[in-house]
C-alpha cells in the first residue's frame, strides 16, 4: 500500500500526497483558517484517519518503544523469516489429509492459501475497491442527495448509474469518489 493521503476542508480537497506533504499542507491551511473543518483520508483504504500535526511527517509514525531484546521471550515460529505460529482448528480428516502431503501440513497449507489468493484476486479487487469507496462516501457524502442510490449502484457494479447519482455532489467529493472507484466496476 502506498503512503498517500487526501485532506478535505468541508467538501473541498486542498491537499493530496504523502503523509509529510499533507501534514505540511494542513499546517498551512490551519494558519489561514484556524476554524477549518478538516477530514483526512487514506487513499489506499478510503478510511478516515488522523495525522499527528506535531510530527513533521518525514519519518514513519513512531511505534511504541519495545522491550530490550534480552527480556523478550521467543515464541514459536521463525520471526526472523516473518513466520508467525498461530492456532488452526481442523477436523481429523483434514489433519489426516495434510499429514500425507509432501512437506507436511505447513507447506500444504501455504500452497493452498497461495492458490486461493491467486484464484480470488480478480473477484476480490472490485470488492475491495467498492468497500474503499463506500467508506469515503459514508464519511463525506452520507447526507448528500443520491447517496443511497449511489451506494446501491456501487455494490451492483453499475458504473453509469453510480456516476449519474453522484453528479450533483461537490466537485472534489465527486472526483475523489470516482478516483477511489477505479477497479470497483471491473
Amino acid at each position: 500500500m502506498t503512503d498517500s493521503f487526501s485532506a478535505f476542508d468541508g467538501s473541498h480537497r486542498f491537499a493530496s500526497g504523502t503523509r509529510a506533504c499533507v501534514i505540511k499542507a494542513i499546517k498551512k491551511h490551519l494558519e489561514r483558517q484556524p476554524q477549518a473543518s478538516l477530514l483526512v483520508f487514506d487513499d489506499a483504504t478510503g478510511n478516515q484517519t488522523d495525522l499527528d500535526l506535531r510530527d513533521s511527517g518525514e519519518q514513519p509514525a513512531a511505534s511504541p518503544p519495545s522491550a530490550p531484546a534480552s527480556d523478550v521471550s521467543r515464541g514459536p515460529g521463525r520471526p526472523k523469516l516473518g513466520v508467525v505460529a498461530r492456532e488452526v482448528t481442523l477436523l481429523p480428516r483434514h489433519w489426516d489429509w495434510l499429514a500425507k502431503q509432501p512437506g507436511g501440513a505447513s507447506v500444504a497449507i501455504r500452497k493452498l492459501v497461495d492458490e486461493a489468493r491467486r484464484t480470488t484476486a480478480a473477484t476480490e479487487t472490485p470488492r475491495v475497491a467498492r468497500e474503499r469507496v463506500y467508506r469515503f462516501m459514508s464519511a463525506m457524502a452520507g447526507n448528500l442527495p443520491g447517496f443511497e442510490e449511489a451506494s446501491r449502484a456501487l455494490f451492483a457494479g453499475d458504473a453509469e448509474r453510480f456516476a449519474a447519482q453522484i453528479e450533483s455532489w461537490p466537485k472534489d467529493v465527486r472526483a475523489y469518489a470516482l478516483g477511489l472507484a477505479e477497479g470497483a466496476f471491473a
